[in-house]
């Protein structure tokens, strides 16, 4: 509470701090914020593949080594849920990035209309 009161606040946020900060300056940088997006959604895709890879690998482990196909099958679960969660991320990503072009559109439209009432 001192802190705040000697104008020191901390932020702790997962995703999205600098949208705070840009909106509070009264300017969001569209073209970054895309492209901030864009990169997160092909990190999600490489997660996403990399993840289903390595089910793949487990499972054909599973057949290949009937003595530990038990242990293989779990790790296959895994990867094929992280791959499932990566999906999902890169689905998030790919929707934010349409909204910041929405959103810049509808930025230039509003400095586009001039109007004398």
């Amino acid at each position: 509470m001192a802190e705040e009161e000697q104008g020191h606040h901390h932020h702790h946020h997962l995703f999205h701090h600098h949208k705070e900060e840009e909106e509070n300056s009264g300017v969001i940088e569209y073209e970054k914020e895309k492209k901030h997006h864009k990169h997160l959604e092909h990190l999600g895709e490489l997660g996403a593949t990399a993840a289903g890879a390595y089910a793949l690998h487990e499972k054909h482990e599973a057949k290949k080594d009937s003595q530990h196909s038990h242990e293989h099958k779990l790790k296959e679960e895994v990867a094929a849920a992280v791959a499932v969660g990566a999906g999902g991320f890169v689905l998030h990503e790919h929707h934010e990035k349409k909204e910041a072009k929405k959103e810049e559109k509808e930025a230039e439209g509003k400095e586009h209309h001039h109007h004398l009432f």
